[in-house]
């Protein structure tokens, strides 16, 4: 089916894109909650018309975008989160905590413009922000463990007494096999 969208939808396409979705996606979701149209010959007469006339809008609209993904050039995001002794985060750092993240630093971004999979471990990774169709921002974020140097010792002796542990009670059994 292919319908023409009234506004930005994300994994799909953007306002007045025309575009092919499964049917029932159209008649029941998009069609009824006004995101979409059916893309009719009368009706893509009416966009290409009314994208003529709105040509300046939109690049002004451009224009706007590249501007707030200018402010983003260069930003780059450090992550503290808590950390298990194996190195995976306790939760996730997700689009949520980086809009928090700028927003520390003054840049305001909405949620739904950052796309990224959740981080589930330290490392360094890449949180794309889209600014328009056109313009896209790709902000590098480290994750780091956080706490100071003389806790992550302590993580390490716990791993190393469960190993001695199966040792002994091992031995205890050939003793007793032994003495019977």
């Amino acid at each position: 089916m292919e319908i023409i969208l009234k506004e930005d939808i994300i994994g799909l396409g953007f306002k007045n894109d025309i575009v092919n979705v499964k049917s029932g996606y159209g008649r029941n979701y998009l069609i009824p909650t006004g995101k979409a149209v059916i893309a009719s010959p009368a009706a893509k007469k009416i966009l290409a018309e009314n994208l003529k006339q709105q040509a300046h809008k939109l690049a002004k609209i451009l224009e706007n975008a590249e501007k707030e993904a200018a402010a983003l050039n260069g930003v780059s995001l450090e992550i503290k989160a808590k950390v298990s002794a194996t190195g995976v985060l306790y939760g996730s750092v997700n689009t949520s905590t980086i809009v928090e993240e700028l927003a520390k630093k003054g840049i305001e971004i909405d949620r739904k413009k950052v796309v990224m999979k959740d981080i589930k471990t330290v490392g360094e990774y890449a949180a794309t922000v889209i600014f328009h169709k056109e313009v896209r921002v790709e902000i590098p974020v480290t994750v780091l463990a956080e706490g100071n140097i003389a806790e992550q010792p302590k993580a390490a002796k716990p791993e190393e007494a469960p190993v001695s542990e199966p040792e002994a009670p091992v031995v205890e059994e050939e003793q007793t096999e032994v003495a019977e």
